[in-house]
């Protein structure tokens, strides 16, 4: 069998007394869509930022690429970061409204040392062009674009640090019905295209059912039902 690209073993994540997860466990394959579902403040966010390492779980295991993850120290985390990149909520807040948008997808190829003036603006526009944005935009700041390109942006930048697994915390809620549609065929296009995993978090049961592989119900911090296969 092969090995998943993401392995969460009995999560627990604390804030103070407060437990948010509770023994949460479940996997994701490259390729594949899991989701987390359930209402507003059952642990799902918590859980994506404990995948993250952006919140230090109090206990369980979070494997990404076979390589435990938990006990790293953040220098170690670093790289493997880089692989495993968050794509959020809020179209606008996730862009600093001063950078243009050329800026805003070419930062993590400059903060990665990956950048070079010759093939960087190449780059930036090749991933721009890949999520159905033109030239024009390039030279645009957030609060020109819609909520949709704007969101666009936000999945371009997350690119460019070639991950392996995206976090997709309510990717297109945020956004008008008429947009949600096409930023979510864009995301199985890039899914089926590029083989990644996506560790989808939404609480839109018509979503959920349109777009992920599989579900995992959270309710309280604990997994309710779905199939975890972890």
């Amino acid at each position: 069998m092969n090995q998943p690209l993401l392995g969460v073993r009995d999560l627990v994540v604390r804030y103070g007394s407060v437990t948010a997860v509770d023994r949460v466990s479940f996997s994701v394959d490259a390729g594949e869509t899991l989701a987390l579902d359930g209402p507003s403040g059952c642990g799902k966010s918590s859980t994506a930022l404990a995948v993250l390492q952006l919140r230090r779980p109090a206990s369980g295991e979070v494997w990404f690429e076979g390589r435990e993850l938990t006990g790293l120290a953040e220098r170690e985390l670093r790289p493997l970061r880089r692989r495993m990149q968050p794509v959020f909520q809020d179209p606008y807040g996730s862009l600093s409204p001063r950078h243009r948008v050329r800026d805003a997808v070419a930062e993590p190829l400059k903060v990665q040392g990956r950048w070079d003036a010759e093939s960087g603006p190449r780059q930036v526009a090749e991933l721009l062009d890949r999520v159905g944005l033109s030239p024009a935009h390039a030279g645009r700041r957030p609060h020109e674009l819609s909520g949709g390109q704007c969101q666009r942006v936000g999945i371009a930048r997350a690119l460019a640090s070639e991950p392996r697994l995206l976090v997709l915390d309510e990717p297109v809620s945020a956004l008008d019905p008429s947009v949600r549609a096409g930023v979510l065929n864009l995301l199985a296009d890039l899914r089926d295209e590029l083989g990644l995993g996506y560790l989808f978090i939404c609480h839109d049961r018509s979503v959920v059912r349109h777009f992920a592989d599989r579900v995992v119900e959270l309710r309280d911090g604990r997994v309710s039902s779905g199939s975890p296969r972890s």
